[in-house]
């Protein structure tokens, strides 16, 4: 689910603590060592997001926060800032040659290029809190 994250809204708002739950605390983000990610190059994204990516002739970026029960991936178009909304349920990832990692959900999906350990961890990190959550809720 694709949606506008440049406003404040209570709508929106409720969405997200719906389906990826509430933001860490502090002390959350430091026991888990960070919970964003570097700035990401897009290499190749779903439809909808090539459409919004291609208002402008700016190079691509994207940033992954991770949530209670999901992840956040933010994208800018114009002035606006847009967030594929992945609960954890529904979030598949795969490793491509190139070190380009995909992040699904349903038929939306964001392409990027790795280029650092760090992001490399960060992506283990993703995939490990995932696991953790569908073992908690008996999904796995």
């Amino acid at each position: 689910m694709i949606k506008n994250l440049s406003y404040n809204s209570k709508k929106i708002n409720t969405l997200l603590l719906e389906l990826v739950g509430r933001p860490f605390s502090f002390i959350e983000r430091l026991k888990l060592g960070g919970i964003g990610s570097n700035k990401l190059v897009i290499a190749d994204a779903s439809k909808e997001i090539v459409e919004l990516l291609r208002m402008d002739n700016n190079l691509n970026y994207c940033n992954i926060e991770i949530r209670k029960n999901g992840i956040i991936i933010r994208f800018k178009s114009l002035l606006e800032t847009y967030g594929l909304i992945i609960p954890y349920y529904k979030l598949v990832i795969y490793k491509g040659e190139s070190n380009i990692y995909s992040l699904y959900k349903d038929t939306d999906y964001i392409k990027f290029f790795v280029d650092n350990k760090s992001t490399s961890h960060f992506i283990k990190k993703i995939i490990r809190l995932k696991t953790d959550y569908l073992n908690k809720m008996g999904l796995n």
